[in-house]
């Protein structure tokens, strides 16, 4: 097995080291020989299945790149957290540009995995969306061990949405660490933030299924990400240090862009542009905070009247 490395942008590699440590150490585990290669095309040409790993912003040169150099039979698996902007109102999901681009069909990989608890091989588990019912077993038999549990589901949007916006959510829960406003608070956040995942879906991804969030790739991932994911960590330094993002990401993430706000402002471009950001509160909340229209200290005001929040009075008038 090939995989690319970047080995002639040293900050880059260095920045993914963790996740390619990931997946190394994965496909050591079910026994493949690994051949690191800086070449895309030649790490690419041969290949049944290509797994994508890559900040999203890549993704169209990595494919044009690609295109007409790899098998007609190919297949991928994104692994990757986010949109694309499309066309500036509505996002496309990363699986569908690869597929449109690529012009192979894209599968998607998601779950609660922080990478480097993975790397040590620590318990954890995934969620594969793929409606295709021969290659699905192959695909969980090529990537499952003992210590890295795989689940399969057909449900391939919802899979791969959750993967996205948990990090608006994690934003959240980092500007309330950061705040000092503790669990309690950060378990409400996580409980709206989750409903308005699935309320996303059901808008602009009819027919999902709500047993989907409850696989690794919803609620999991989603606690995972509030309690030890970058976005979170970022986040509470920007309460705590008063620096921009843009200082934070500099500094923390060694220029790196952090997905949690550029969703944010992906998703609220989506809801503007079709009057529902006062059906997603808390999304909106985030949007205006990582565009400093407001300030942290202002989130909980700001979704105390969220319609899934009991409004005081409820027990009197009931």
């Amino acid at each position: 097995m090939k995989i690319y490395l970047n080995f002639h942008n040293l900050n880059f590699y260095y920045l993914n080291f963790h996740n390619s440590k990931c997946i190394i150490n994965v496909l050591l585990s079910i026994n493949y020989n690994i051949v690191a290669v800086p070449d895309i095309i030649e790490a690419a040409k041969d290949a049944d299945i290509l797994i994508f790993v890559l900040p999203h912003q890549f993704i169209r040169t990595l494919c044009a790149t690609l295109l007409d150099k790899i098998k007609p039979t190919a297949v991928g698996v994104s692994l990757i957290k986010g949109f694309d902007r499309g066309d500036g109102v509505n996002i496309e999901l990363i699986s569908k540009v690869i597929e449109k681009n690529l012009r192979i069909q894209c599968y998607v990989l998601m779950g609660a995995n922080l990478a480097n608890e993975v790397a040590e091989e620590k318990f954890c588990e995934t969620t594969i969306g793929c409606r295709d019912k021969r290659l699905a077993p192959l695909l969980k038999d090529l990537i499952q061990t003992p210590n890295f549990r795989v689940s399969i589901v057909e449900d391939c949007e919802a899979v791969e949405v959750c993967g996205a916006l948990k990090n608006i959510v994690a934003c959240a829960a980092g500007f309330v660490d950061g705040i000092g406003l503790g669990d309690n608070t950060k378990a409400a956040i996580i409980r709206l933030g989750l409903i308005e995942m699935v309320r996303f879906v059901d808008t602009f991804y009819t027919g999902s299924k709500l047993a989907t969030f409850f696989e690794s790739c919803g609620v999991a991932d989603l606690i995972t990400t509030c309690y030890g994911g970058r976005n979170r960590r970022v986040c509470e330094q920007y309460v705590k240090t008063g620096k921009t993002i843009r200082q934070l990401e500099e500094e923390l993430l060694a220029g790196q862009k952090l997905q949690g706000p550029a969703t944010a402002d992906e998703v609220h471009g989506m809801l503007k542009a079709r009057n529902l950001t006062d059906k997603f509160p808390l999304f909106t909340t985030i949007h205006r905070i990582c565009t400093e229209q407001i300030r942290p200290a202002d989130l909980i005001n700001e979704i105390r009247a969220h319609p899934e929040l009991p409004t005081i009075g409820d027990e009197q008038n009931a």
